[in-house]
């Protein structure tokens, strides 16, 4: 009976090169653009005393103001543990502060402070020429398309 089954085809194994065809390949391809990239912004984030992880908070509360630990979390992939560390970093550093949410004892906001403005405006000087050399390898317009794939690819709904 076995004779008269079809051999079905193996897909590729995954080689994690750039010949990779396997199903995987994106997504290897990605992680090591994400290594790439948080290495160059590391880089560029170093002399600020701040890491990524840092940094990622620092985004959220620029963008949507005093925010709660919980959705912090949520927001940078980051667990509880791992927020309060983050946030602690940042309140030692003058970056941040937790206030009491009206209505709520129990819960505390995070908010930056001005300094964190500041930090988080430098960052962005700081940033500018090391990531030029995230796409130096690119052709004229390639960098555009790259970001429009990615954005496409990261935010599916538009």
């Amino acid at each position: 009976m076995t004779g008269d089954v079809p051999a079905q085809a193996t897909p590729p194994r995954a080689i994690d090169t750039p010949a990779d065809a396997s199903p995987f390949a994106l997504g290897l391809l990605l992680r090591k653009a994400h290594w790439r990239a948080a290495a160059v912004m590391t880089e560029a984030l170093r002399p600020l005393g701040i890491e990524l992880r840092h940094f990622a908070v620092l985004i959220v509360l620029v963008n949507r103001g005093p925010t709660v630990q919980r959705d912090l979390a949520a927001e940078t992939g980051s667990d509880k543990a791992g927020i309060m560390r983050i946030v602690d970093d940042l309140e030692r550093k003058g970056l941040a502060v937790r206030k009491a949410v009206p209505g709520n004892r129990r819960l505390r906001a995070v908010e930056i402070t001005p300094q964190g403005v500041e930090l988080f405006d430098a960052a962005h000087v700081s940033a500018e020429s090391v990531s030029e050399r995230l796409v130096a390898g690119l052709a004229p317009g390639e960098s555009e398309l790259l970001r429009d794939l990615l954005t496409r690819f990261a935010y599916p709904e538009g």
